[in-house]
């Protein structure tokens, strides 16, 4: 079934305790992401084949063709929840979308907690300055109150740029460094920004699914890099 968009309020034209409560709806389903993610990750390392076929799957072209696939069920997962109204739909792909970020967080997670000089603490430092961030970031929109869907464009190209480098680091067998995840990192805040601004701009009433889903992956992106920094320090 179709979203009917001219029967539902915009968020920006409800009341501010039907505001409140639809944030309170989008960022309780944003956590329970986290936590299914956590939950997913952790069952997933317990399974030598997942580990050591998604370890495979790093090399070379294979990483390429585990990023498209990565990127065909974000579209997918993303076109779901904002083309029907039906919730068991909506957090099918949800969940669909947390699987498949559990699963391409496999390697990094598992280097990052068996081969670093400090792999659990890195990782808890990781997710601190993400929260910390992620925080921040939604704070900013919150009190500023300012629309940030002007960032939609440069989102756009950076992120093609990105890809693009991506695919050349891939294919030429260079490493695209540390100053290449602070960059990401700057995506991935303008991302967060954007992303918390459509709360208001782009949703209506009862897409705290859809609006969810946005900030849970700017969310992880961000977490992704901010782990690569801190492992690259290691």
């Amino acid at each position: 079934m179709e979203n009917t968009v001219e029967n539902k309020l915009m968020v920006a034209q409800l009341s501010e305790v039907d505001k409140v409560a639809f944030y309170k709806k989008t960022y309780s389903h944003v956590a329970g992401g986290v936590l299914v993610f956590v939950l997913l990750e952790y069952l997933l390392l317990q399974s030598e084949t997942i580990v050591e076929f998604m370890l495979s799957m790093t090399e070379g072209y294979r990483w390429l063709i585990m990023l498209g696939g990565f990127m065909l069920v974000t579209n997918y997962a993303e076109n779901m929840t904002l083309r029907t109204s039906d919730k068991n739909m909506q957090y099918l792909a949800y969940g669909l979308y947390i699987l498949a970020e559990a699963l391409i967080f496999v390697p990094i997670i598992y280097i990052a907690a068996f081969y670093m000089d400090s792999g659990p603490e890195i990782l808890n430092q990781a997710a601190i300055v993400t929260l910390c961030l992620f925080t921040g970031l939604s704070a900013i929109v919150f009190v500023t109150k300012k629309d940030f869907s002007f960032l939609k464009a440069g989102l756009t190209i950076g992120f093609f740029i990105a890809i693009g480098l991506i695919l050349a680091g891939t294919l030429f067998g260079f490493n695209l460094g540390l100053w290449f995840s602070v960059g990401m990192c700057v995506l991935a805040a303008g991302s967060i920004l954007y992303q918390t601004s459509n709360l208001v701009n782009k949703y209506t009433s009862d897409d705290y699914i859809p609006a969810a889903l946005g900030l849970f992956a700017s969310l992880m992106l961000l977490f992704w890099y901010v782990l690569r920094i801190f492992m690259s320090r290691d």
